[in-house]
């Protein structure tokens, strides 16, 4: 293995998903061209196109490594087949990484970031099975909804306000629950 080519390559990918995050928090995708990263990047086309095929392929190599660092972060929950509902492990993560969520959302590659952490065994318990799809795409636009608010407004709470948000929704419900 070719230890300092695998660096500098590295190295590469890395200022040219910097620049082009960077030009995303300005630019809509379409409105960005390889031309752009390449000169912001000071690169050379050539070196652009030897790590991505194109814009999109360069887009979706982001949201494929923010999804991994999410599902990372609850890799332990994953392998002993436990859910914790700590989302407090997620909003400390945006939180920290605040740009990169910022990209994925305007990318609109949201979808699949929260169903990866649903838990179906307390919708089970609070809801009627019937209807389980509509609850989680409820749920799902209603986190999404908070999240991009809060990122909007800067991370200005903190990841345990943001968590406390949404235990409040499930806790409603728990005594609705409780008294019917």
């Amino acid at each position: 293995m070719n230890t300092p080519n695998n660096k500098r390559r590295k190295e590469t990918r890395d200022k040219i998903s910097k620049v082009f995050i960077t030009l995303l928090q300005t630019k809509e995708i379409t409105e960005i061209s390889v031309t752009d990263i390449c000169k912001l990047a000071k690169i050379n086309r050539s070196t652009f196109y030897v790590n991505y095929l194109d814009i999109y392929d360069l887009a979706d190599k982001i949201g494929q490594e923010l999804e991994r660092d999410v599902f990372s972060l609850y890799q332990e929950e994953r392998e002993t087949n436990h859910n914790s509902n700590d989302f407090l492990k997620l909003f400390k993560h945006i939180k920290e990484n605040q740009i990169f969520y910022k990209t994925y959302f305007k990318l609109k590659m949201d979808q699949n970031l929260i169903t990866q952490e649903y838990d179906y065994h307390l919708s089970k318990e609070l809801y009627d099975d019937k209807y389980i799809d509509y609850h989680m795409e409820f749920f799902k636009a209603g986190l999404n909804a908070i999240i991009k608010k809060w990122l909007d407004n800067g991370c200005q709470e903190s990841p345990e306000e943001i968590e406390s948000i949404l235990k409040s929704e499930y806790a409603n419900k728990k005594n609705v629950k409780n008294e019917t």
